[in-house]
């Protein structure tokens, strides 16, 4: 029985297929779609139509994911070609190349100021150069014999660069008039990384070359006649010299810090004389320091502190005194090397003292004003970012500035009868080899000197003990 029903369905669905009108029907219903085709066929008309439907959005989806990857590849096809008109624009502006006609520069400034018939003088070359031509010369040859860098240079094709002329006088340029380097390439025929470049290998080979005899320490026969032109001129017995800070703008600061003046500066301690030689100079500390501090990280005082500085007698109303002294504003401390005014003078002997220490004390305002006068670089807004290129510049300026006051007129200083300690030192460094270094343990003699030294430096009561007698000595000189 079970056969019969078998073999009952299977004709059953024989005769269905193949009844025409059947195939007909299966045929309408049949999509053109490849493989799914043969799979439609076994399913019902329901499931056929879901099928289809599937089918179309499944088509419809990959039309827009086709239209969606086109539309990417364009931009990217975009993308490239704006890349590389970028890139060959830049590649443009990189070979772009601006003849300077440096040959013709350097002559003309040689048929203006240094030839056998210049056409400027020497009132016009010193009013733009801040100094003799003599001494521009001296200066020139000076660098030159010391730095490659101010020596005649030949590129690949054996052409000639800028010369060592040009590259100085860009130098001084830049210091006297405190222009930036893209200002004097209509002259001088040198572009703006040049001119920056000589700037500052301008000032540090000065330092180098200068800074050993015009920034020197003062030698015994320096201090006698320190001494000497300062009791003749003010009237003041043992006085070195005077003591001041200025501020200098920087521009291109990038902290915070403003101090008192509303804009970043950085502090320049000087010590200079009656004829405005600069004997010390420290320079560096950047925010709202004041004198205080300044005078607390210099160096002015450490020959005193190390016993290198000789003892000097010197008398002031009847009392004897072994160590010279500078003269200081009141935000300096009391010490015993310097001697400051009264605030607020109310008898007369303090009125007449005042005004003497007034008098007295210019000479560091006035070497202030001359420095600046003379380097517009130091009165402007320094607008380097180091610190040190900043150094270098006013170091070097202050060095020129000695060698001008030297060559314009009397000066203090006498190199002839200079006397010269290298000898001693060098006995002494032979000792130190010969000798192995004795390590001790806790406080040495030495460091016991030093600080007994430091005490007598900040003793107060030397300080007034000394003012008192200079007010007494100047009431007792003019009756």
């Amino acid at each position: 029985m079970e056969s019969d029903g078998v073999s009952n369905v299977s004709d059953t669905a024989s005769d269905d297929s193949d009844h025409p009108g059947n195939q007909s029907d299966c045929a309408s219903n049949q999509p053109d779609h490849g493989i799914a085709e043969t799979s439609l066929m076994r399913l019902s008309s329901d499931s056929a139509f879901m099928c289809l439907a599937m089918m179309q959005l499944q088509l419809l989806f990959d039309d827009e994911f086709d239209e969606m990857c086109l539309d990417f590849m364009k931009l990217l096809s975009q993308d490239e070609k704006d890349e590389e008109g970028s890139s060959s624009s830049r590649q443009e502006r990189k070979r772009k190349f601006i003849d300077m006609g440096r040959k013709d520069g350097d002559i003309r400034l040689w048929n203006d100021y240094f030839g056998p018939d210049p056409n400027f003088d020497g009132d016009s070359f010193r009013q733009r150069f801040r100094m003799s031509r003599q001494l521009f010369n001296r200066i020139f040859e000076g660098i030159s014999n010391h730095s490659s860098y101010f020596k005649q240079r030949y590129d690949g094709l054996d052409k000639k660069g800028v010369s060592p002329l040009q590259k100085c006088v860009c130098a001084i340029r830049q210091l006297a008039s405190g222009t930036l380097g893209d200002q004097i390439d209509e002259y001088i025929r040198i572009g703006e990384r040049t001119a920056n470049d000589c700037l500052q290998n301008f000032c540090r080979s000065v330092i180098e070359v200068f800074s050993e005899q015009y920034l020197r320490k003062p030698n015994p026969s320096d201090i006698k006649r320190l001494l000497e032109r300062h009791l003749s001129k003010h009237g003041f017995p043992g006085m070195l010299g005077s003591i001041g800070c200025m501020h200098c703008a920087w521009k291109n600061y990038t902290g915070h810090t403003q101090g008192e003046h509303g804009y970043p500066t950085i502090m320049l301690e000087v010590v200079a004389s009656q004829d405005l030689w600069i004997w010390h100079s420290y320079f560096g500390i950047k925010g709202c320091d004041n004198d205080t501090n300044v005078l607390n990280q210099s160096i002015v005082f450490n020959y005193v502190l190390h016993g290198s500085v000789p003892l000097y007698h010197f008398t002031a109303n009847g009392k004897e005194y072994t160590r010279a002294y500078y003269l200081a504003d009141n935000v300096y401390p009391e010490c015993a090397t310097l001697v400051k005014s009264f605030t607020h003078p109310q008898d007369p002997k303090s009125i007449k003292f005042a005004q003497r220490h007034e008098s007295a004390r210019k000479d560091v305002d006035r070497a202030f004003e001359v420095l600046q006068a003379r380097w517009a670089i130091v009165r402007g807004s320094a607008k380097v970012w180091s610190v040190k290129v900043i150094s270098d510049i006013m170091l070097a300026c202050i060095i020129i500035h000695n060698m001008i006051v030297e060559d314009e007129g009397p000066s203090i200083i006498d190199w002839s009868s200079g006397d010269d300690d290298g000898d001693e030192d060098d006995d002494e460094e032979d000792d130190e080899d010969e000798d192995p270094p004795n390590y001790v343990r806790g406080a040495t003699i030495e460091f016991e000197h030093y600080l007994k030294r430091f005490d007598d430096l900040r003793d107060k009561s030397i300080h007034h003990q000394l003012q008192h007698d200079l007010v007494e000595h100047f009431w007792n000189l003019e009756g």
